[in-house]
């Protein structure tokens, strides 16, 4: 009966709406059956030949095929596989909390009461939480964390990050309308990167970035079709940026392209320096001589251990050079909820301050920027609670730079203790780690290693790295992946676990080497 009734209504559709109606149905089937019976299918529109080649180009070596293989590893412990090591540890990335560090108990509550109002009446919360969850609210689209903001951000939060820099900066001026929300820093360096790349052949957009980098720029740098312009970082002398060196990138990048932006990362990823305020100067000034658009990542500000290191910030220094100079240098500097002390890498909270930008390129960025709607709410929320800490006069202050002082203090002696470890070794030397959260070790490979590796397609570095993960659990990333001056080995290591896991992983490092040492050099 049933199938009666359906030939019926098909023959009433194919009289009424004419014979296409029932072949519409039936085309994707008899396409594919046809196809399997001339033993043809279909084939893939985007294959690897059709690939955007700038996507091909792109590299992100802390999220490459050492994690990869770590993560194989893993999964193979858990299977109740057998190694020499009982666990993977990650030191290949700054995850705070994937290391075991806890979250600031103030931040967590104003974003709790923000994502769930009705805590409001809960007793468990302090007064100084709800005041500000409910002010962050109030600039939500139907006091709601569920709701789209402005594109640039929520206006209240835009305010408290502008009087966060001016105090931060003593004084110096922060107009809120500046000030953008966005995705973590990533985004906006993206962003900003996006708006900044254009021509081609010889006037394509150069991109002076330090070596080693953070991967993020030379990632964005292939996917835009733009030119890397490598400027070195002086390793001898504990990272330090050379202004000849800037001078002499620039001279060579612009016989083949066109040098527009110079990247500063301070203090640094991968490299941990901490910059001087005599080089920030002079390389405010350089751009202003060569006319460069600065882009400053200030996201480890909150990141410096060293004694005789302090946090200077771009805009600061370009303010104390004069009307000159900060009338007229393009900058854009870039914070996040991802570092720092309290390490939320998972709300990708951020924020960008612009400078000196044409106010019609202006309206140009806020259009990119409306594209994506806005960024998430809850990471901006948390981005507030940063700029807009616990005062001492304020119940939870307490509480709060008990926990802050604790974990910067941590990473202080962790910055130390890795030092000093690894320079103990044979065959290793590692500068101070001045600031950030990680130690870019300079590693003897011998040759008889560097030609296994070559042997191997792979670079000497990414050897060394896969064996060390694989004989001792412990993930770190080739310093190939953020740049080297050639002949030079290096790895990247976060210092986030805690005291007596690092202690255990610089223990393995330091066996390990030994033991490659020996196996390729013979040494004893």
């Amino acid at each position: 009966t049933i199938n009666r009734a359906i030939q019926t209504a098909h023959a009433r559709c194919r009289g009424s709406l004419g014979p296409w109606l029932p072949m519409r149905f039936i085309t994707a089937e008899a396409k594919a059956s046809a196809g399997r019976l001339d033993g043809k299918m279909r084939e893939k529109t985007l294959t690897m030949d059709t690939l955007n080649p700038q996507v091909k180009a792109v590299e992100y070596a802390v999220r490459g095929p050492i994690v990869i293989k770590a993560g194989e590893i893993e999964r193979y412990l858990e299977e109740g596989g057998t190694k020499p090591f009982s666990e993977v540890i990650k030191a290949n990335i700054g995850d705070a909390h994937a290391m075991g560090q806890q979250p600031i108990t103030f931040l967590r509550q104003v974003v709790a009461l923000c994502t769930f109002p009705e805590l409001m009446d809960s007793p468990s919360f302090p007064e100084d939480a709800k005041w500000r969850a409910r002010r962050i609210l109030q600039g939500c689209g139907g006091h709601s964390l569920g709701s789209y903001s402005a594109s640039p951000g929520v206006e209240c939060i835009r305010k408290d990050i502008a009087a966060y820099i001016e105090q931060r900066d003593e004084g110096v001026p922060s107009d809120w309308e500046n000030i953008y929300l966005t995705t973590g820093a990533s985004d906006g360096i993206m962003t900003i990167l996006r708006l900044l790349v254009s021509g081609k052949d010889s006037s394509r957009t150069g991109v002076m970035i330090p070596i080693p980098q953070y991967p993020l720029y030379s990632a964005a740098i292939s996917e835009m079709d733009a030119v890397q312009v490598n400027y070195y970082l002086d390793e001898d002398n504990c990272w330090a940026l050379d202004i000849n060196e800037l001078h002499r990138a620039h001279q060579a990048a612009k016989q083949h392209c066109q040098p527009r932006v110079i990247c500063i990362i301070n203090p640094g990823n991968p490299t941990g320096q901490v910059q001087s305020k005599k080089c920030i100067e002079e390389v405010l000034h350089f751009a202003y001589e060569e006319n460069l658009f600065v882009m400053s990542d200030e996201v480890y500000q909150d990141n410096v251990y060293a004694p005789d290191c302090q946090f200077h910030s771009f805009k600061k220094v370009l303010y104390e050079m004069g009307p000159e100079y900060f009338s007229s240098v393009e900058l854009v500097s870039f914070h996040s909820t991802s570092k720092g002390y309290t390490g939320e890498c998972g709300f990708r909270g951020g924020y960008m301050e612009v400078i000196n930008m044409d106010p019609e390129v202006k309206a140009q960025l806020v259009k990119l920027l409306s594209v994506r709607l806005c960024p998430p709410l809850a990471g901006q929320a948390a981005m507030d609670v940063i700029v807009n800490p616990p005062q001492p006069e304020e119940h939870t202050f307490k509480q709060f730079h008990q926990e802050k002082s604790s974990v910067l203090g941590a990473l202080a002696e962790k910055a130390k203790l890795t030092e000093q470890i690894l320079n103990a070794v044979p065959g290793i030397k590692c500068n101070p780690v001045q600031g950030a959260m990680y130690a870019f070790p300079r590693i003897f490979i011998p040759p008889k290693a560097v030609e296994e590796a070559k042997a191997l397609g792979m670079q000497p570095d990414m050897l060394y790295c896969l064996r060390l993960l694989e004989e001792t659990g412990i993930c770190v990333v080739p310093g190939s992946g953020f740049g080297q001056k050639d002949r030079t080995y290096h790895f990247r290591m976060t210092i986030l676990p805690s005291i007596e896991k690092l202690n255990v992983l610089l223990g393995k490092v330091r066996d390990f080497h030994i033991r490659f040492l020996k196996e390729y050099s013979g040494l004893e």
